[in-house]
């Protein structure tokens, strides 16, 4: 024979009780336990009393009474009279429909307009999360764990090479991503890492603008990752077979590591 914690414990609904009470299905069957204990009063007493008691003992041991009422007030209910209860679902912060780098940076609080100078320059607060990110990452085997982790990879199928002046993985032997330098990879995994912690919308955005924002940010390292020199911004001339390109360079000036290459635009 069951004792009276062995029953009280099989009535228990933990999910719609405790902590996860349903605020809404709680007043909400009180209301109804209420009416329909005044009605059953002109009709017997004794039978509201009891039916009172156990309207009661169902709301506080399962959370509701009407069956199904945790599904109903969240299809039913309003989102205004739910929110007042903290029920409403949490919107999904979306990415702005006109997406520029810049803006997002500066919205974020990872860049601001420079002290002494017309330009954007990191905040404080944004340069030190992101260079203890990369500091955390110079060690090789700790590098290809976090490539591994953002591209959701086995650690053990990833290794570098280095190309020229290129630092490219591999996964399994096929490439799987190409940077100037392995300087280059640092302030990106670094940044790739801290940047969901100032953007809420991270996760939203396509892979095209998640590149854009962390190439973006290598233009505003002024110590070298890798060599930890100062970092310089030069123009200069490629040539290849066919023609001659002129680029904007950033790279560290003590052990040449390039952090960023992009075609140069004349003002206009």
């Amino acid at each position: 024979m069951e004792t009276t914690s062995e029953v009280v414990s099989r009535l228990r609904q933990p999910e719609y009780t405790g902590e996860n009470r349903c605020i809404p299905c709680t007043v909400t069957n009180i209301v109804i336990a209420v009416v329909l204990t005044g009605v059953l009063a002109f009709v017997s007493p004794p039978l509201a009393g009891v039916f009172a008691v156990l309207a009661a003992g169902s709301i506080w041991l399962r959370g509701y009474l009407v069956p199904k009422t945790p599904e109903l007030t969240k299809r039913y209910f309003p989102e205004w009279l739910l929110a007042k209860f903290d029920k409403a679902p949490e919107p999904t912060p979306e990415p702005p429909s006109d997406f520029n780098p810049e803006e997002v940076l500066l919205e974020a609080g990872a860049v601001e307009p420079c002290a002494d100078v017309d330009d954007l320059c990191l905040t404080d607060d944004f340069e030190t999360a992101w260079l203890g990110r990369i500091e955390a990452l110079e060690d090789e085997d700790a590098l290809r764990d976090e490539l591994a982790d953002q591209l959701d990879l086995e650690r053990e199928t990833i290794d570098f090479e280095t190309y020229g002046d290129a630092f490219i993985a591999h996964s399994d032997g096929e490439q799987i991503g190409q940077w100037e330098s392995r300087a280059a990879l640092l302030a990106d995994l670094a940044a790739a890492k801290e940047l969901p912690d100032w953007i809420d919308y991270w996760s939203s955005l396509p892979s095209q603008h998640r590149s854009q924002l962390l190439g973006g940010l290598r233009v505003f390292i002024t110590d070298c990752p890798t060599c930890g020199g100062p970092v310089t911004t030069d123009t200069e001339v490629v040539e290849s077979c066919c023609r001659s390109t002129t680029v904007v360079a950033v790279a560290c000036e003590d052990c040449g590591d390039r952090l960023l290459e992009v075609p140069h635009q004349e003002p206009a």
